[in-house]
């Protein structure tokens, strides 16, 4: 039932993106996937060259990533509307779907969730339900809350940084989000979005894990992953440009 459930609302959730893309304007910014490209990029006009922001992690984003569709490709603030269809794209990204077939087959062999057996039925169930949060996270978190509070819910990496820096900002960006108008601000539409799933979480999990303490414990730990995943974020631009500009060895 849980999964049913759950491959009806991603059924749904494609459906409006669908009717978003109609009623809007179409736009000139195509995604590409993650693969390394020849061709040049256009020069910057003058405007693009006197904005401070367009010589960060911009020019190392060679295209808008399918693994990560929320590393941000452009300084300009999302409409409501992109910011839903960016829910939806996070939600269904390779990412997001292999960590929860991952994150299923490790509860499975640790037997967690232990009402929802073993067997095929078993694994179905604990990766419906880790989906089923993780479209619900991206949907307070990265659509709704984001919305009311004008925050961007894209990840804007640093370029050329250090080690130490990139752990920084990766971890920063847990409390920390930018703002639509340009500024930073408390990250509540994160923070926010993933309790609210957690919350959500427990009219479908098994009676054992609805108490308080798990479902602050379930968040924890989900924000650990998230911190973890910004790490990656960070050298995920410089890994695909490193590859592109890796040397032809010599017969």
């Amino acid at each position: 039932m849980l999964v049913r459930v759950l491959l009806l609302s991603v059924v749904l959730l494609r459906g409006m993106t669908v009717a978003l893309c109609f009623a809007q304007t179409p736009s000139t910014d195509h995604p590409l996937p993650d693969a390394p490209s020849a061709v040049k990029a256009p020069e910057q006009s003058a405007q693009d060259k006197s904005d401070p922001k367009k010589g960060s992690p911009l020019d190392v984003l060679m295209r808008r990533s399918v693994v990560f569709p929320d590393l941000a490709t452009s300084t300009e603030p999302l409409s409501s509307g992109e910011k839903f269809k960016l829910s939806v794209s996070n939600t269904l990204s390779p990412f997001s779907i292999g960590g929860s077939l991952l994150g299923a087959g490790i509860s499975q062999a640790m037997d967690s969730y232990p009402d929802y057996g073993q067997g095929a039925e078993g694994f179905g169930k604990r990766f419906g339900s880790s989906m089923g949060r993780s479209a619900s996270r991206q949907f307070f978190g990265t659509f709704v809350f984001a919305s009311i509070l004008h925050q961007d819910p894209r990840y804007f990496p640093i370029k050329d940084a250090t080690l130490k820096q990139s752990i920084r900002h990766a971890l920063r960006r847990i409390v920390i989000t930018p703002t639509d108008s340009g500024g930073e601000a408390p990250n509540y539409s994160g923070l926010m979005g993933s309790l609210a799933a957690e919350i959500l979480a427990n009219t479908y999990l098994p009676d054992d894990d609805r108490t308080a303490g798990k479902t602050f414990k379930r968040l924890g730990k989900g924000v650990a992953i998230r911190a973890g995943t910004n790490i990656l974020k960070e050298y995920w631009p410089t890994i695909f440009k490193r590859l592109r500009n890796k040397p032809t060895p010599a017969n």
